[in-house]
């Protein structure tokens, strides 16, 4: 299996590269992460007028770069590695699938605002008694004219509090767990009725509870078919898993080299730590890991949109959960409790990972969702 790159994105992760050492340091971070709006605005329009990454993967004909997935992977490792909070993920991979895949009214228009830096999106599917099934959704949407009427309340909405556009999930039909009656709805978050709470994440990220109460949609603003939303969606939370992985890859790659860079200049009884055999075992361990990680993650982009596209993204999950689990562990173990001090980066990357490790399906989840697809595949 060739896991080389184009010399475009080669060229694209150089550049996402340079400009990250450039103006996202990890002070720099730490300040935009505690200051009142928990990102900085200015890196965004960067993103999208010095760089033009946020049109990575978007037509040609949209003003994209014409790319697709592998660009997004690219993309997203490189924001591992500086720890990025703001939206790439919600605004490009999400809220961009669903462009892609659902093809709604104005989906052209919004795309261009969104290459332009001009638009953000999150992603509005989580609630409380659902766990990682998709279809279990107590949040409604009834037909009312010509037009829709959504009421409920979504959990952690990632990047909710820098959205323009929130993309919701919503049961137009069906009980509440059935694969039916899914629809999905493009929302502006300024809407009547739309109010949100917004709070801090533990990794530096910022999330709202977002409740909709008779919120009045237009017709246009349903993605894709009435109540035939699920295998979409499915779709597009499976492309932001292998990005999801793909972030993890870099947080990864941070976390060993920043314990071996410490395990070289920590001395005890007289030498550094990094030459005590049982901590050179431990750190081959997670060197393995990442690796691990790292294959498993290019691999499923490989796979994304075949058929077993489904199993290579969960078995990553799979393995980028364990992975996170194994190397965060072992990393904040070896710095010692400093390792968690708000003062040292190894702790916000430690803090990054553990949410990565239950983001989108925990380990069991996925390998539960593994198996399950295996037997029907055998079937």
């Amino acid at each position: 299996m060739d896991f080389s790159f184009t010399e475009e994105q080669t060229l694209l992760r150089d550049t996402v590269a340079s400009y990250l050492a450039d103006h996202y340091d990890f002070e720099k971070r730490r300040a935009a992460v505690k200051s009142a709006s928990g990102w900085r605005p200015e890196v965004w329009k960067a993103f999208a007028e010095e760089l033009g990454i946020l049109g990575a993967s978007f037509a040609e004909d949209l003003g994209g770069l014409g790319g697709g997935a592998t660009e997004n992977m690219v993309i997203m490792e490189e924001f591992g590695k500086a720890l990025v909070v703001e939206p790439y993920l919600g605004t490009v991979v999400i809220g961009g699938g669903f462009l892609k895949h659902g093809k709604p009214a104005g989906g052209d228009e919004l795309a261009g605002k969104i290459i332009a830096g001009e638009a953000t999106v999150a992603f509005a599917y989580a609630e409380p008694q659902a766990r990682y099934n998709l279809a279990d959704l107590k949040t409604t949407a009834r037909k009312d004219g010509g037009g829709w009427v959504l009421n409920g309340a979504k959990a952690v909405v990632i990047g909710a509090p820098w959205a323009s556009h929130l993309i919701v999930t919503a049961r137009t039909g069906g009980a509440q767990r059935d694969a039916g009656g899914v629809s999905v709805f493009l929302v502006e978050k300024s809407a009547k009725g739309v109010t949100t709470r917004d709070y801090p994440t533990v990794d530096g990220q910022r999330a709202s509870e977002v409740t909709f109460e008779n919120v009045s949609l237009p017709a246009s603003a349903l993605i894709g078919g009435e109540g035939a939303g699920l295998p979409l969606v499915e779709t597009v939370v499976d492309e932001a898993i292998a990005a999801t992985c793909a972030e993890a890859c870099g947080v990864l790659r941070k976390l060993h080299e920043g314990t071996l860079d410490y395990t070289k200049q920590r001395k005890q009884f007289g030498q550094p730590i990094a030459q005590f055999q049982v901590l050179q075992h431990r750190m081959v361990d997670m060197f393995i890991n990442v690796e691990q990680a790292v294959s498993m993650t290019y691999m499923a982009h490989i796979k994304l949109g075949g058929a077993d596209s489904a199993k290579s993204v969960s078995a990553a999950k799979v393995q980028i959960g364990r992975a996170c689990k194994f190397v965060g562990q072992n990393a904040i173990q070896l710095h010692g409790g400093m390792g968690m001090t708000d003062e040292m980066a190894i702790g916000h990357y430690f803090k990054r990972a553990t949410m990565i490790e239950g983001q989108f399906g925990s380990v069991d989840h996925h390998l539960r969702r593994y198996e399950g697809l295996s037997f029907d595949r055998a079937a």
